[in-house]
């Protein structure tokens, strides 16, 4: 057994059961989130790791430290802010974030923790809550090699698909183009199956046999009767794809790309956010059907 220490900041719909997956490979793992009464706090608990009081005891004695939050502020807060982890942990300490939060930030932010003599791997993820659950997560990894082997048994605990991308901020620019492919195959979906339901064609014969040929994908597989059958409960919620689009927004306009297609899928799922009082933005991305079939 890997006797490294590990802490994990961050214990959302993700990270609890990332750290769950890090428990059951065998390591010791310290969990802190910023909130203490949420599912992912009491699913890491449950799985055997410690709950630390404060992110200092968590990372205080850490020699990887993982984290997973929502957005930029978020990860600037918790490893760069006052009480954050770049002022307890121990020196050379490799911090891994797996947030999704752009190529830039995580060159700001690797820049930073390095002043203070702490290594940096931006590895974000890709699977949603299904494959956090089931450890069959997709890491796209950004960093140093030496810094990527020493992590890769800890990614094999939370994941099947593992990649060093390049440099760091290299995991997050393949995270941008995943997000993109992501967004429109749920673009697709929805199209097909309206243009099933008008042809009087049952749904879930489209996922069963356009999943076995060229169309098949990841996301028709999970996503395509959800969306048929209205089925909103969150994996993935509509308010990180924008946030995520907002990022891939960022980069399109300093490199003068234009991406039209994103921007139909950004249109789409900004929509569904704005329906009713709002709800929609704690949808899963599957909710994208509402901006076909209703009205504000």
């Amino acid at each position: 057994m890997n006797n490294k220490s590990i802490a994990f900041l961050g214990l959302g719909v993700m990270g609890g059961y990332m750290t769950a997956n890090l428990v059951k490979g065998g390591f010791n793992v310290k969990g802190w989130n910023r909130t203490r009464d949420r599912p992912g706090v009491k699913i890491a608990a449950e799985a055997g790791a410690e709950i630390a009081s404060s992110l200092p005891e968590a990372v205080e004695s850490a020699e990887i430290i993982f984290s997973c939050l929502g957005d930029v502020p978020d990860v600037e807060a918790v490893l760069l802010g006052k009480e954050g982890a770049i002022d307890y942990a121990s020196k050379n300490a490799l911090i891994v974030d797996t947030s999704t939060i752009g190529s830039t930030a995580a060159k700001r932010i690797g820049a930073e923790l390095a002043k203070h003599h702490l290594r940096f791997l931006d590895a974000p993820v890709s699977g949603g809550d299904v494959g956090a659950k089931n450890g069959t997560l997709t890491f796209m990894v950004g960093g140093s090699e030496p810094d990527f082997a020493e992590c890769e048994p800890f990614f094999q605990a939370m994941g099947q698909n593992i990649r060093l991308c390049g440099p760091i901020g290299s995991g997050q620019a393949v995270k941008m183009c995943n997000q993109i492919l992501g967004s429109l195959s749920l673009v697709g979906i929805c199209e097909a199956m309206l243009l099933a339901e008008k042809q009087g064609i049952d749904p879930s014969l489209i996922v069963e046999v356009c999943s076995t040929g060229a169309s098949g994908s990841w996301a028709l597989s999970n996503l395509g009767l959800k969306v048929a059958e209205s089925d909103f409960a969150p994996g993935f919620m509509v308010k990180h794809i924008l946030k995520d689009l907002r990022l891939v927004r960022e980069i399109a306009e300093s490199a003068s790309l234009e991406l039209p297609g994103t921007e139909l899928s950004d249109r789409l799922f900004k929509i569904v956010q704005s329906l009713g009082d709002g709800e929609g933005k704690e949808q899963g991305t599957q909710a994208m059907i509402r901006a076909y079939r209703e009205k504000k």
